[in-house]
């Protein structure tokens, strides 16, 4: 799937304050309800939400500056595939990253030998992820 212009929203269209209602959350889940669910719930809690289907399409984006930086990415790692190398580079973003999944995606050596903002294991609510982000940007 390539990103649409459709899709795409210009920078100057998101406006960054210090204000939580403009803080960035980027999203990146492989499956499609998960990560709706979690987007809408961030955006009744007043956030500017993106949605990504893999690392690739989020390092590309960020790379050639399809969206404002996030302040923070959710990273769902149940059935995403993704290598050293796109968790890596999401990890120079720069930016806190809340890392999700069961006990087998959160074994894996990259997962371990990262620093993550928070890490939250399954089974868990849309609410405590959403809970984590409002913590972070206080």
């Amino acid at each position: 799937m390539t990103l649409s212009q459709r899709q795409i929203r210009p920078l100057e269209d998101v406006i960054l304050t210090e204000d939580k209602k403009k803080t960035v959350v980027w999203i990146i889940d492989s499956e499609q309800w998960p990560r709706a669910t979690i987007r809408a719930e961030l955006m009744e809690r007043g956030f500017d939400v993106i949605g990504f289907a893999t690392t690739k399409h989020a390092v590309a984006a960020y790379k050639h500056q399809l969206y404002a930086k996030p302040q923070i990415i959710i990273l769902e790692l149940f059935g995403l595939d993704a290598d050293e190398d796109d968790i890596s580079s999401l990890g120079r973003i720069g930016v806190p990253i809340i890392v999700l999944g069961g006990a087998v995606e959160l074994n894996r050596e990259i997962v371990k030998n990262s620093e993550w903002a928070a890490t939250i294991q399954r089974p868990f609510t849309i609410g405590k992820v959403s809970d984590m982000v409002e913590e972070l940007v206080e």
